[in-house]
């Protein structure tokens, strides 16, 4: 569909697409649903797309698959900008609710590219707990260490240092030490990439109360002992390893680990 964007038009948008979801088996309260995200979807595109008194394009496109129906609505404005002082919940709040009642959704778009937002919705109403509330999404552990991933090498220098460092800022620890922090995490990006046959490197840094554990791996074999044979400094007949208070090699069933301990400053 492709229609002026008033406000009275989205009422037409709305009853086309519900018959639409009707034809294709979608139930009573899934319907509800559509119409619901589908109206806050258009309604933005009317109050927020183009200037005020502009009347620009609203496209709506909607596609049945076996699980449900994908609805795409786009305007040609100037992007995401809710207009101050207009008299009806901010954008953010309509994004909200299209997130709550859609199986999933996405935005695209940018400044003068104009908005897309696209959303999908299963045949079947979710299932309500006793309360009347839809069951929350599975959470994924959380993880005890900040876990990074890191595939370009040029990358790892910078990123490494910055997390690294604010860390281990958290804790009484000297701007001396910190410098050595960033010292190590240098080292350790410019040598790691080698230990990992992808080029993506993994690692974690552990915040506890005694300090920050930077643990590097899981690496092929003999790598994490390579990685700390780097750190040696031949022509000064010693090693960055004196900067961190542990140094340590250790493996499990996933591979093998460079681990370093940066202790924090005894109170």
């Amino acid at each position: 569909m492709s229609l002026p964007a008033r406000a009275e038009n989205v009422a037409v948008v709305r009853h086309a697409i519900a018959g639409l979801a009707e034809r294709i088996g979608m139930d009573e309260a899934a319907i509800a649903d559509l119409k619901t995200v589908v109206t806050e979807a258009c309604m933005n595109v009317v109050v927020h797309a183009y200037p005020e008194g502009e009347v620009g394009l609203l496209k709506v496109e909607a596609v049945p698959d076996l699980g449900g129906l994908t609805v795409s609505v786009r305007d040609f404005g100037g992007g995401i900008s809710p207009r101050p002082g207009v008299d009806r919940p901010s954008l953010r709040i309509g994004l909200a609710l299209i997130a709550a009642l859609s199986s999933s959704f996405e935005i695209r778009g940018g400044t003068e590219r104009g908005t897309e937002i696209r959303m999908h919705l299963p045949l079947r109403s979710r299932p309500t707990s006793d309360d009347g509330a839809p069951p929350g999404p599975e959470s994924p552990p959380v993880p005890e260490a900040t876990e990074l991933q890191v595939g370009s090498p040029e990358l790892l220098g910078p990123v490494l240092s910055r997390a690294l460092t604010a860390l281990a800022a958290r804790h009484e620890i000297t701007v001396d030490r910190i410098s050595d922090a960033m010292l190590l995490a240098d080292a350790i990006s410019a040598a790691a990439p080698a230990g990992f046959e992808d080029g993506q490197v993994k690692l974690s840094i552990v915040d506890r109360p005694e300090g920050v554990e930077l643990k590097v791996g899981p690496m092929a074999s003999d790598a994490a002992v390579g990685l700390r044979d780097s750190l040696a400094l031949p022509d000064l007949g010693g090693s960055l390893e004196t900067l961190a208070d542990e140094v340590r090699t250790e493996a499990d069933g996933d591979g093998e680990y460079l681990v370093l301990g940066i202790a924090a400053t005894a109170s």
